[in-house]
Order: C-alpha cells, then structure tokens, then sequence
C-alpha cells in the first residue's frame, strides 16, 4: 500500500509480519551474473535475489591484476573480501584489503577497485540502494 502526507494519522498502533515467499536464494554464485551490471563493472557481479527492500548483496570477483571502473553512488556500500587482495582508491586515498577485510566506501564518493597479485579476489558487497532506489533518489555514475 502506498500512503501520502493526508494519511499520517492512518499510522497503524500494532506492528505487522510479512512473510515473502522468497527467503533464500541458493548457489547465488552458480547463477548467471547480472549481465548489464556485470558489463558496467567490467567484472562478474552476482546479484543476490532476494525481497528486501532496504539492502542489496552482491558477489564480485575480479581477475588478477583487474581494475573496475571508476564510480560513485548514493548509497553507502560496505564490502567484506572473501579471497584475494587488492586496494580500492576511495577519493583521493588507497585503502590496501585482503582476505578477511572489511572495508567502507561513503555516500556519493568517487572510487574504484584492483586486485594485485596473482590471484583473483572475490568480495561480497551490502548496499542500502533499494531503500534509496524506492524513495526516488539512488544515483549512479560512472566515471
């Protein structure tokens, strides 16, 4: 249901359940990758399908020595890298990673990522793009 500002005093006293018929998404990264999105990022990207409104999950792998583009999005966007290491230039700074690393990329700033080494890197993206997507204002660009 969709309400406006004259519904405000529809809000309801008692909290209800949800219950999606979808709540698990199995072998995420046996799927396809996203195609249009995996060929934005010049990289396999695996979108993890599942109902939530307010965060994404995506699986992201790079070769060695593989850089993607340059971008920047409204949402926030946390990563945690499963294999590999590599740096991602957040702005005008190098944040080094590697396995087991967490690492936080903020609202609108500029940023790109590369795997060192000889191995490829895979990571796992959280993102509050489809509450920002669902409001109206989830902005990408690439540089």
């Amino acid at each position: 249901m969709s309400y406006s500002s004259k519904d405000f005093g529809r809000t309801r006293p008692v909290l209800g359940v949800a219950i999606p018929d979808k709540l698990a998404h199995h072998d995420v990264e046996h799927s396809a990758p996203d195609a249009q999105f995996s060929e934005q990022r010049k990289h396999p990207v695996f979108v993890v399908d599942l109902p939530s409104q307010v965060l994404s999950m995506t699986i992201g792998m790079l070769a060695p020595r593989q850089t993607t583009n340059r971008h920047r999005h409204t949402y926030e966007t946390m990563i945690y890298i499963l294999e590999g290491e590599g740096f991602t230039r957040i702005e005008d700074r190098k944040v080094p990673w590697r396995a087991g690393d967490a690492i936080y990329i903020p609202v609108w700033a500029w940023h790109q990522h590369a795997c060192e080494g000889d191995s490829s890197c895979r990571y796992i993206a959280c993102e509050n793009a489809p509450m920002l997507q669902n409001l109206g204002i989830a902005l990408r660009e690439e540089g």
